[in-house]
């Protein structure tokens, strides 16, 4: 298009979490001048925790997110307890380790089933009525009952868990409140097989998906960046261990204690935008930009932590390379760590300790420090980072969530496509399949 310069707007950004704008600037010649991810609103819980008694702070964090609230809650006790110097019994945080994972086997199904594959089995040009879960479900009844399974199994094993599968409410300074009986342990035991087979279907399908859309994923919106994500000793790692960046061409330039967060991450404030652009800070904005979430983690990892999981990443790697850049890769990467989730909690529920009794410490003691809180959660590295007063309350909070880690690397990613579409027309090309329903 040339002759008059143009302005798309897309308000509200929908199926995600939360609230966004996007604006696309289009020059009189064509040119793709901008493309902007707007986030126009605040939620403030950096002040909200203010004052208040730092063990009340994983009960109230959780509401920042109704999608991952497991994540906040566990980062969030994590860095009340390395402020006041507390390590939880090891039962506790096998505990936590199964709550996580139960999260991120749900969350993954959840995106994978209701927010990515309407528009792969509709296709991606298809009337808005067909690409949602409902038609979905109507469509490929099989399909829907397994995408309902996964998502059903995964929350029912965080409520059990956590109290509640939405804003948990069982991890607390120095552990856990309440064990976790042998009947939930063997009512769960009963069902993985199950669940492990749903996975191994969903996989199937997410394989189908990739190989139909090849010419998409490996061709529309390929940005290469720096990547973060969290490890253990080389194995891909979601609740405690270090972070490790990669630089786009594959060589991993920082490995850190998450405690040391504040040499690495960058804080770019844009004009127009309420939410943070996080950057890798020695390379500084816009070069050291970074991207989390699953295609991240897989990209910083040596290996997974599980067979199968292994297995799927090998084949990735031996299809796209390693690091990959490839933005529609985050759906394969998903369904990596979606078969992760799944061994680590049958791994979790066959351990004995995890109906152990000693699960919390009885002399956790408020005093004055601050620490740091890291996790993964399903859509990237997340902070939580304390100061408190000899009282044990809250005098500042410093949260960066998976958001403010991937925007900058969104609007990189977005006018990247946004100049196929409308420049080079690359995209017309592609070879698309017919749809599935």
């Amino acid at each position: 298009m040339t002759g008059k310069e143009r302005v798309i707007r897309i308000e509200p950004v929908t199926r995600l979490e939360g609230h966004g704008e996007l604006t696309i600037k289009i020059s009189k010649t064509g040119k793709v001048k901008q493309v902007q991810f707007n986030v126009t609103s605040t939620r403030f819980f950096e002040k909200f925790l203010e004052g208040r008694f730092a063990e009340e702070a994983p009960r109230i964090s959780p509401r920042i997110c109704g999608i991952c609230p497991e994540p906040h809650h566990l980062a969030s006790v994590k860095a009340v307890e390395a402020a006041w110097k507390v390590t939880p019994p090891p039962a506790a945080i096998k505990l936590r380790r199964l709550l996580i994972n139960a999260k991120q086997y749900s969350s993954h199904a959840l995106h994978f089933f209701a927010l990515a594959a309407p528009d792969f089995l509709a296709g991606p040009f298809a009337d808005p009525a067909k690409r949602n879960v409902v038609a979905v479900i109507k469509a490929l009844p099989d399909v829907g009952k397994m995408a309902l399974q996964v998502m059903q199994f995964g929350q029912e094993l965080a409520a059990a868990v956590g109290g509640k599968a939405i804003h948990p409410v069982t991890a607390t300074p120095g552990g856990m409140l309440n064990p976790f009986s042998e009947e939930k342990r063997d009512e769960f035991l009963k069902r993985i097989e199950e669940a492990k087979q749903w996975t191994l279907d969903t996989v199937a399908l997410a394989k189908k998906v990739v190989q139909d859309y090849w010419d998409p994923i490996t061709k529309l919106s390929v940005v290469p960046t720096y990547y973060l994500g969290m490890h253990d000793k080389g194995n891909l790692e979601i609740y405690d261990g270090n972070l490790r960046v990669m630089d786009p061409e594959g060589k991993i330039v920082a490995d850190f204690d998450p405690k040391h967060y504040l040499k690495y991450y960058g804080e770019h404030v844009p004009d127009h935008s309420y939410a943070t652009h996080i950057y890798y800070k020695p390379m500084g904005y816009p070069d050291g930009i970074w991207r989390v979430n699953s295609l991240a983690r897989v990209n910083v990892a040596d290996k997974m932590a599980t067979p199968i999981a292994q297995e799927a990443l090998q084949e990735m790697r031996d299809a796209l390379g390693r690091p990959i850049h490839a933005t529609f890769a985050y759906h394969w990467a998903r369904i990596i760590e979606l078969v992760q989730a799944i061994e680590e909690a049958e791994i979790l529920l066959n351990d004995p300790d995890i109906v152990s009794t000693d699960v919390k410490l009885s002399d956790v003691e408020p005093k004055k420090g601050n620490g740091v809180g890291c996790v993964e959660a399903p859509r990237g590295t997340l902070i939580h980072h304390y100061w408190t007063d000899e009282r044990g309350i809250i005098t500042k909070t410093n949260l960066i969530v998976a958001t403010n880690n991937n925007i900058a690397g969104i609007e990189v990613s977005l006018l990247e496509a946004a100049k196929q579409i409308f420049e080079q027309k690359a995209h017309e090309g592609f070879k698309l399949p017919d749809p599935m329903i």
